[in-house]
C-alpha cells in the first residue's frame, strides 16, 4: 500500500546512488520530496528589448540572422555565437559549452532563447534553447541542488511523485482555520508551489505554505510545553517574607525587575510547572531577580539548584549569593569538576539530608551521585550553553521542579516566539539607575596608534583593559589581527610596567580559569583574548574594551563583549577597530556607537543580517524554516502561535474528528524527535 513515507527509491530511475544524493538534500521519502519547495521563481516572459533590465533573465523570440559559429578555447571549453533578429534589432547570443545546439539552429528559423540579458552590450548569454512547440511556464521554479542532482531531475521526480501520490495528500491544518484565513488546501499548495501557471498562484501557495509551516512548528512547541511542563510543585511562599527580603536589599529594584519578579513568583505559586525564560541585557540585574525567586523557594522549604556553564561563573555566583544569603541563615554550596573528593562527600551528604539550601555549580550538578532532598526550583544560567538532555537531567533531579532559565543575549521579540516558543518569556528591558552607559567609538586600523596614549592614561589610573581578536594564531586564509600577535605587540609596548596576559579557546579549562582569576585579582592589567571571555564574569576594575576586526563579529556578539566592562563605578569605554568593506559594515559599526541597549542592537542586527546570523541557529534553537521568515512574516507567526495554543489548550483536542490528521502528525513528529 502506497504511503507518503515511502522512500524516494520507489520512484523509477532512483537507484541507491541517486537516493544517496537526494538524501544529501534532505530528501528521504515522498513527503520530503513533495515539500522540497523552490527557493525562488523566475518570471519567464517574452519581452521587447526596450523593456528588459540589465542582467534580467528573459526569453527572446527572433529569427537567426547568421550561421551559428562554434569556437573552442581552453580545455574542453567552447562557445556558440549567433545573431538574433528581433524586429529592427540584432542581438548577439552566446551559448557556453552547449556545442550540440549548432545542429538544431538554422539560418532564417524563428527560435526562442532563454538567457541573461546584458544591457550595456545589448547581448544575451543563452541558458536554454526553447522549442517553438514547447510549453513553458511563465513562473519557473528554482530549486537548491547539488553537483549530482540537476534542476531537471528534481522537477522530473517531483512530477512523478505528485502524479503517483496526490490522492494521499490531506490537510493537516483544521478546516476551520483554513476557512478563517482563506488558505488553500494542501494539494493545491503543493501543486502551485511546484507547477504555478501565474504569479498569483505562486503568491497564494506561498502564503499558505508559510502559515502551514509556522502552525505545525507551533503545534509541536505547544504540545511539548503541555507534555513536559504540566503538573509541578506549587511553592506557597510567604508574601510578607519575600517583600521584607526585597525591601532590605541595598538598592531599589527597577520597575522592570519588579514586574519580572511578580511574573516568576506567580508561576512558582501555580500548580503547573514553571518553564520561564528570564531575558535581560548585560548588567540589567538578572541575578538579583533570580535571588528573589531562590529566597521564596527556600523559605517555603525547598532546595534550589543553580547551574552555570563555567567554573569561573559558578564561583562568582556562589560568592555573591553566599554573601547575600548567609546572614539570613541560608546554606549555599558550590560543586564543580574541581571540587576535591573529601569536601564533595560532605557536600553530597548535606544535600541529600536537606542541610544545603542552594547548590551552585557547573554540569557537575547533574552527576548521578548528586541527590537532592526536596528540589523545588532549578535555575539555568546562559541556558543555550547546555544541551537539551543536560537541562532535562537537571529537571529529573526533582519531582517536577519549577524551571527558570536565564540568558544575557537580548533577542528581539520577533524571534522569541520561535527560539523560546515552549517557554514563557520575562524580559528585563531597563538598566539599574546610576549605571553609566559605555562610551563607544569606532576607528580604522591605521588610526590604532592614536589610542595608545588613552590606554596608558587608563592604566595609570589603575584600571584594566580587555583586548579581543577573532583569531587565536596567524592564518594566511583570513587577514585578521590575532591574539598572539597582539599579545606580543602590547607586551612590547607596556611591559614590564604593566603586565599582559593571554586567553584563548585552545587552553585547557584549568588554564582558562587561572588566567581569568589572575585578571580578576589584577595580577596583570591587560588581557588579550579571543571571544572565550565569559559572559557574566565581573571584573569591576576593567574599564576599556578594545575589539580588533570588529566587522567580523555580529552586533549581538559585539554588545556581549562590550558588556565585560562597565561593571564598576568608573566610566567605561569600548573601542571598535574595523575596516568594513561596504556600506552595510559601516552601518553596523555606527549602530554600536549610537546604541547601548541590547534589544535595540539585536533588532538592528536582525534587520541588517537576518535571524540565522544574529544568534546562530544551532545555539539559539531558532529553526531553519523552508519558506517562512520569522522577521518579515512575524504577524503570520503570531497568528499561527495563537491558533496552536487554542487547539492544544482544548480538552482532548486529539480526539476531535477534524484534528485526527494533525494529531497523528504531531504524535509522530514528537516520537521521532524531529523538532529542530
Amino acid at each position: 500500500m502506497k504511503s507518503l513515507t515511502d522512500l524516494v527509491s520507489v520512484l523509477p530511475g532512483v537507484g541507491p546512488k541517486k537516493a544517496q544524493y537526494l538524501n544529501q538534500l534532505g530528501i528521504y521519502d515522498i513527503n520530503n520530496l513533495l515539500n522540497y519547495f523552490p527557493f525562488r521563481y523566475e518570471n519567464l516572459q517574452i519581452k521587447p528589448i526596450n523593456e528588459i533590465k540589465d542582467q534580467e533573465k528573459v526569453i527572446l523570440k527572433g529569427k537567426v540572422a547568421l550561421e551559428p559559429r562554434l569556437n573552442f578555447f581552453g580545455r574542453k571549453k567552447n562557445i556558440l555565437n549567433l545573431r538574433l533578429l528581433l524586429d529592427n534589432d540584432v542581438v548577439p547570443v552566446s551559448f557556453f559549452n552547449q556545442p550540440w545546439l549548432k545542429k538544431r539552429i538554422q539560418i532564417g528559423e524563428e527560435i526562442l532563447v532563454y538567457g541573461k540579458f546584458n544591457l550595456v552590450k545589448k547581448s544575451l548569454s543563452g541558458i536554454k534553447l526553447l522549442s517553438r512547440y514547447e510549453k513553458f511556464n511563465s513562473m519557473q521554479p528554482i530549486y537548491s541542488t547539488n553537483k549530482n542532482i540537476s534542476q531537471k531531475e528534481i522537477v522530473k521526480l517531483i512530477k512523478l511523485a505528485f502524479e503517483e501520490y496526490k490522492d494521499l495528500i490531506h490537510n493537516l491544518v483544521p478546516s476551520k482555520i483554513i476557512e478563517k484565513y482563506k488558505l488553500l488546501n494542501l494539494i493545491d499548495v503543493i501543486r502551485w508551489m511546484h507547477f504555478p501557471r501565474t504569479k498569483q498562484e505562486t503568491f497564494l501557495a506561498l502564503r499558505t505554505a508559510k502559515f502551514n509551516e509556522f502552525f505545525l512548528f507551533q503545534m509541536k512547541l505547544q504540545s511539548i510545553k503541555k507534555l513536559d511542563f504540566n503538573h509541578g510543585i506549587q511553592i506557597d511562599y510567604d508574601e510578607h517574607t519575600v517583600k521584607k527580603f526585597i525591601n532590605h536589599l541595598p538598592f531599589q529594584l527597577t520597575g522592570s525587575q519588579t514586574k519580572v519578579v511578580k511574573e516568576i513568583l506567580f508561576d512558582m505559586h501555580d500548580s503547573k510547572q514553571m518553564n520561564r525564560l528570564l531575558q535581560g541585557d548585560v548588567g540589567s540585574g538578572k541575578t538579583i531577580v533570580a535571588a528573589t525567586a531562590i529566597y521564596a523557594a527556600i523559605t517555603s522549604g525547598y532546595q534550589v539548584a543553580l547551574m552555570v556553564p563555567t567554573e569561573v561563573l559558578a564561583e562568582q555566583h556562589a560568592n555573591k549569593l553566599a554573601k547575600l544569603f548567609e546572614p539570613l541563615g541560608i546554606n549555599v554550596a558550590l560543586l564543580t569538576g574541581n571540587t576535591k573528593p573529601k569536601p564533595k562527600i560532605s557536600l553530597l551528604d548535606g544535600l541529600v539530608n536537606g542541610d544545603i539550601d542552594l547548590l551552585i555549580g557547573t554540569h557537575a550538578l547533574i552527576q548521578e551521585k548528586v541527590i537532592y532532598n526536596n528540589l523545588g526550583l532549578i535555575i539555568i544560567d546562559e541556558q543555550h550553553r547546555f544541551g537539551v538532555n543536560q537541562r532535562k537531567q537537571l529537571r529529573n533531579k526533582g519531582k517536577s521542579p519549577n524551571v527558570l532559565s536565564m540568558t544575557a543575549t537580548p533577542i528581539p521579540r520577533t524571534l522569541a516566539i520561535t527560539a523560546y516558543g515552549e517557554m514563557d518569556v520575562s524580559i528585563i528591558d531597563e538598566l539599574p539607575k546610576g549605571r553609566m552607559p559605555i562610551k563607544t567609538t569606532w576607528i580604522r586600523n591605521n588610526q590604532f596608534k592614536s589610542i595608545l596614549p588613552f590606554v596608558y592614561e587608563r592604566l595609570q589610573k589603575h584600571e584594566q583593559i580587555y583586548i579581543v581578536t577573532p583569531l587565536i594564531e596567524d592564518s594566511d586564509a583570513v587577514n585578521m589581527r590575532n591574539a598572539e600577535q597582539i599579545y606580543q605587540q602590547f607586551a612590547d609596548i607596556f611591559q614590564p610596567k604593566y603586565k599582559v596576559g593571554i586567553l584563548h579557546g585552545k587552553m585547557k579549562d584549568a588554564e582558562k580559569n587561572l588566567v581569568m582569576n589572575s585578571f580578576k585579582h589584577n595580577d596583570f592589567q591587560i588581557l588579550v583574548s579571543t571571544t572565550v571571555i565569559e559572559v557574566g564574569v565581573d571584573v569591576s576594575n576593567a574599564t576599556v574594551m578594545i575589539i580588533f576586526d570588529a566587522e567580523h563579529f555580529g552586533l549581538a556578539q559585539l554588545h556581549q563583549l562590550r558588556g565585560r566592562v562597565g561593571r564598576g563605578n568608573n566610566q567605561s569605554y569600548c573601542i571598535l577597530v574595523a575596516d568594513p568593506k561596504n556600506e552595510l559594515g559601516a552601518k553596523r559599526m555606527n549602530v554600536m556607537v549610537d546604541n547601548n541597549n541590547g534589544f535595540i542592537i539585536s533588532q538592528k542586527d536582525l534587520e541588517l543580517r537576518g535571524p540565522g546570523d544574529v544568534i546562530g541557529n544551532k545555539q539559539s534553537g531558532i529553526p531553519q524554516f523552508k519558506v517562512g521568515d520569522p522577521v518579515s512574516d512575524v504577524i503570520m507567526l503570531n497568528i499561527a502561535q495563537q491558533e496552536a495554543i487554542q487547539i492544544v489548550s482544548t480538552k482532548n483536542w486529539e480526539n476531535i474528528k477534524e484534528n485526527k490528521e494533525l494529531a497523528s502528525f504531531i504524535q509522530t513528529s514528537l516520537s521521532e524527535k524531529i523538532l529542530d
